[in-house]
């Protein structure tokens, strides 16, 4: 597996998007309910194999997903510096050391017979030590939707990210608020 530890982004996105596949989320809906659905998820993220070891994987393989998935939340909801470290570089151990490839991007080689999961520990570690490395702490939060129950990394460049997914939770609220003005304006004028 390839993964460009400067490039901390689109770990922290995938990372992003798999706790935000909980049912929690959903209001009860789970969006990694199933084998067919992690292969979706890993070939939608489809870094270096990810989608070739869902398509290996079993139920307990998206046990451990799902795990996980409660583990990364878990750092995500409780952002203090030292144990996002140590909580990531524990995400990181079934790596086998990493390496520079001629392009000069970091491989970071998984242990033999390397689950899904693995691979998405990985993932998911190498973005939450990169965000806490380049943006601080601060970075790790709850959606600003009143409804929703998600959380995310904001690896936006001014770091004023608001919603866990800005097309859904954002759209959600400013319809709302846009319908509540509306109510008040009708209430006010008779």
């Amino acid at each position: 597996m390839q993964v460009a530890l400067d490039d901390y982004v689109e770990s922290a996105g995938i990372a992003t998007e798999l706790v935000n596949t909980a049912a929690e989320v959903w209001h009860g809906d789970d969006h990694l309910p199933d084998l067919p659905a992690l292969v979706a998820f890993a070939d939608l993220h489809g870094t270096g194999g990810l989608g070739d070891l869902a398509r290996r994987a079993r139920q307990a393989d998206l046990r451990a997903v799902h795990a996980l998935r409660g583990t990364v939340r878990d750092l995500i909801d409780h952002p203090e510096r030292d144990r996002l470290v140590t909580g990531a570089t524990a995400l990181t151990s079934p790596a086998g050391g990493v390496t520079l490839d001629d392009r000069a991007r970091w491989v970071i080689p998984l242990r033999s017979g390397a689950t899904v999961s693995d691979a998405l520990s990985v993932l998911c570690g190498v973005g939450v030590l990169g965000v806490v490395h380049a943006l601080g702490e601060g970075r790790f939060r709850a959606c600003g939707a009143p409804t929703c129950g998600g959380a995310f990394i904001d690896t936006t460049r001014p770091g004023r990210r608001r919603y866990c997914m800005p097309g859904l939770c954002g759209n959600r609220t400013n319809v709302a608020n846009h319908r509540a003005r509306q109510a008040a304006a009708r209430e006010a004028a008779g």
